[in-house]
Parts: structure tokens; C-alpha cells; sequence
């Protein structure tokens, strides 16, 4: 299918009144992982009345977009490079770049909504050979279809905002747009995620040192030396619908042997179990190969006292189990499933506290980016033998309702990193799950097959 988007008009969105300008520190934690942008998507299909006059709904986005910066004026502001990959966010004012664009194709043509290289088009793009002081640091996208369905996607830098940030951004925006007030103010002061050398200083001491095994460069493929082969091989993306009842099967099988003994294994812990082993057994590993999967964990509730309600930032932890190939395929779904939570119980206040230390410990913060889209070969690798299992289960990721009705349709914008996986809830049914995965070409195939024969209903 071919898809052509012609744009009609890209603006500069600036905060509706004047907002505080100056430098806003940046945690430790907003300053490693992924520090480029993330994609988002949303699809609509608005009813007859939004449909005239034709920019109402441009109109309404961009008026309620001015109006947010207000209260979320750091989205508004430009990052800095600063001596050793560090990072400052000036709060300047400098606005969003908001892009109207319409298509001659319809909403139907997308068909599953599935990634796909159309949604390229559809997802703004970020000119990574600009100086970074000179990106803006969200981008929006509304396409208008033919048939009067809408997508409005949206792209954030992940060094200002994580995934419950970015969400409450864009619940928040909902809201302004049907006309209500705010529900939950956002709330900036990174202090609580520093740590403190100076006696005299009313942060918290410096915590004692503790293991920190996902600052370790991830395992590679017997026989290599480094990553750049696996680097270089194409990918492709799929999105596997898994049914309420194929997840409680699953479920069910990882819990089989601790039946009232234990707090039973939950939907991630299971799901993520049996995406690393079919990973294992797509990618035919020797039964000897290390394998690691990447497992980011919201610390907000785990510190003591918990992080305030809107705070907005980076308050996740990137943390990794890891075993064996063989070991892996070869012992009950339970088994992996242990390894997962045992790493997400992994942090707790105290590793939290360790890791910012460590983090705020190193000369030079490159080696903690990843920052593929820029065409780096350094930083952190999760492709093969190795893969990262996000979770949005539990984020406000639907009911995003801007005065027309709910999305029809959420997903990631196109992803083509080897082993990046998203856990979604399903749209369509209660219980269900969607995955989201990118694989190299030449393992995709074996993978979806395994991933469906390996659950027992």
C-alpha cells in the first residue's frame, strides 16, 4: 500500500503567556538510556460535526497545545550538551513544532494499524544533524484522511520526560482541549533524585554502593568481539495480539508449580518470559550463548518517601536479568519468569540511591546513552542475543479523548531497533495483550511461530 501525506503547514507553538526561563537542572537519571526522541500514535475517527469548518480540529490542537506550555513550559525549552554527555535543560521559551498535514488515503487503508514504512510519514521526524540546542523537544503531527479520520502522533525527548510523564503530558492535553482544568499539576524539582556530599547539605546522604549489574555492556554473540555486525542487520516490526485466554494459559504455566506458596507470577512477568525464550529459540542460540533482557522499572513508588504525584522527568530504571540460552528453553516458562522478577524486586529504594551515585560517579555519560538514532555505535546494544521488554500495562495509554471521542487505535511510531519490545493491554478486549516487537528480518518468521506454539490452552 502506498500512502501519500502532503503537509500544509509546520508552526512554532509557544507557551500562551510568559513562562519561567532559566536553567533547569537535570537529574542523573534523564541523562542515560535513551535520550532522543520516542514516537507515539494515536488514530481517530472524529464524528461529522468535527469536520466543519475543515480546521477546527487544527484549531483546537494548537490553541490547547499554546495553552499546556504554560504549566509544561520545560517542553518548551531546548536541551544543552555539557562537558562528559552531560546534559542541561534551558528553559527559554523557544516552543514546539507543531505539523498539519493531510492524506488522499484513508484510515482503513492502514488496516491492523501495524507499524509499517507508511507511518513514517504520519510520525514527525527529528533532524538529528541539527545542533541539539537547536531541537525542539516535542513535535506533533496531525494528519487529516479523506475519509474524516485523524491520526495525531506525537514525539518527546526521552531526556525530559519518561513514559509516565509523557502520558500525563498527553492526558492533561486532552483534558485542556475539551475545555476542563488541569487535573494534576507537573511538578519539576529533580532535587529528590540527587544525592548529597556535603554534611551540611539538606539532600540525602551518599548511600552505600551497591552491585549494578545494567551499567555492564550487555552480553554479545559467541565468537564476537563487538556489536556492530548485529548492528547493522535489518529489521522489521510486529504487533502479536495475544487473547485474555492465551494470557491466563500463560500464566497459568509459569505458576503451575507454585500454587499457593508464592505471590503468583503476573501478566509481565510471564509475558516477558516467554518473548525471551522465543527470542532464544528465533535466534538460534548455542545452548551456551549469555543472553540478557533489558526490564525498566518506574521507581516513583519504590522510594520512601515515594516521588510526588505529577512529578515529571526520568524516574525510571533500567535493570537486567540474564541467564543461559539453553538453560532458558530448556526449563519451565516458571523458571525464566523468576529471573524477571528478581531483577524488577532488584530495585528498591537503597538501588535506586546506589545507582544515581554511581551514575553521578562517571566521568563521562556516553557510555550510558543510547542513542542509535543518531548513528552512534556506542552506548548500550539490546539486539541479539539480547532484547529489552517494555511494559505499558499499567500506563494511561488510552481514553485520550480531545473533544472528538476516544482513539480508535494506540501504538509506538516505528521502531527498527533489534530486540525492542513493548507489553500493551488490548483495545479490543478486556484482559488481552498486544507486543510489539522489533526483530531482525531473518528471525521474525520463527519467532511469531514460536511465540503462538508455545502456548498451551
Amino acid at each position: 500500500m502506498s500512502m501519500t501525506v502532503s503537509y500544509r503547514g509546520t508552526y512554532t507553538i509557544k507557551p500562551e503567556t510568559a513562562t519561567w526561563t532559566g536553567h533547569l537542572p537535570l537529574s542523573e537519571l534523564d541523562q542515560i538510556g535513551i535520550i532522543t526522541h520516542v514516537p507515539t500514535i494515536y488514530f481517530y475517527k472524529p464524528p461529522p460535526e468535527w469536520l466543519h469548518p475543515a480546521d477546527a480540529i487544527f484549531d483546537t490542537l494548537r490553541g490547547s497545545l499554546s495553552r499546556m506550555l504554560v504549566p509544561f513550559y520545560p517542553l518548551a525549552g531546548r536541551l544543552r550538551w555539557l562537558e562528559g554527555g552531560r546534559l542541561r535543560l534551558e528553559c527559554n521559551a523557544m516552543g514546539v513544532c507543531f505539523i498539519e498535514a493531510e492524506s488522499e488515503g484513508e484510515l482503513n487503508d492502514l488496516g491492523d494499524f501495524s507499524p509499517r514504512p507508511e507511518f513514517e510519514q504520519l510520525v514527525p521526524s527529528v533532524d538529528y544533524t541539527k545542533p541539539i540546542h537547536e531541537l525542539p523537544l516535542l513535535l506533533v503531527q496531525v494528519t487529516k484522511f479523506k475519509c474524516g479520520g485523524l491520526t495525531l502522533s506525537f514525539s518527546m525527548s526521552h531526556a525530559v520526560a519518561d513514559g509516565p510523564s509523557a502520558l500525563h503530558f498527553m492526558t492533561e492535553w486532552a483534558r485542556l482541549a475539551r475545555g476542563e482544568r488541569l487535573s494534576v499539576e507537573p511538578y519539576y524539582d529533580r532535587k529528590v533524585l540527587w544525592v548529597g556530599d556535603d554534611p551540611s547539605s539538606t539532600l540525602p546522604p551518599r548511600p552505600r554502593h551497591l552491585e549494578h549489574s545494567e551499567f555492564n555492556p550487555p552480553p554479545l554473540l559467541i565468537g564476537h568481539t563487538n556489536n556492530l555486525e548485529e548492528r547493522k542487520k535489518k529489521t522489521t516490526v510486529a504487533m502479536l495480539k495475544l487473547t485474555r485466554t492465551q494470557v491466563e494459559a500463560q500464566k497459568n504455566a509459569a505458576n503451575k508449580e507454585r500454587a499457593g506458596q508464592h505471590r503468583p507470577y503476573t501478566r509481565y512477568e510471564t509475558v516477558a518470559a516467554h518473548i525471551w525464550r522465543c527470542a532464544c529459540k528465533a535466534r538460534k542460540h548455542k545452548p551456551e550463548q549469555p543472553t540478557a533482557v533489558g526490564i525498566c522499572v518506574d521507581s516513583r513508588h519504590r522510594l520512601h518517601p515515594p516521588l510526588k504525584l505529577g512529578y515529571f522527568g526520568n524516574a525510571t530504571l533500567d535493570v537486567v536479568a540474564a541467564g543461559m540460552s539453553g538453560e532458558l528453553v530448556s526449563s519451565p516458562l516458571g523458571c525464566t519468569s523468576s529471573k524477571i522478577r528478581e531483577a524488577i524486586e532488584r530495585v528498591t529504594h537503597d538501588h535506586v540511591r546506589s545507582a544515581i551515585d554511581h551514575i553521578w560517579r562517571q566521568p563521562d555519560l556516553t557510555l550510558f546513552q543510547d542513542v542509535h538514532a543518531l548513528g552512534s555505535t556506542r552506548g548500550p546494544f539490546y539486539g541479539n542475543p539480547n532484547l529489552g521488554v517494555v511494559s505499558w500495562l499499567t500506563l494511561p495509554i488510552y481514553g485520550h479523548d480531545f473533544g472528538w471521542g476516544r482513539e480508535v487505535h494506540m501504538g509506538p511510531g516505528n521502531h527498527d531497533f533489534d530486540g525492542d519490545s513493548l507489553v500493551l493491554p488490548s483495545l479490543e478486549e478486556e484482559g488481552g495483550l498486544v507486543v510489539a516487537l522489533c526483530l531482525q528480518i531473518a528471525h521474525m518468521e520463527d519467532f511469531k511461530n514460536f511465540f503462538y506454539e508455545d502456548i498451551v490452552e
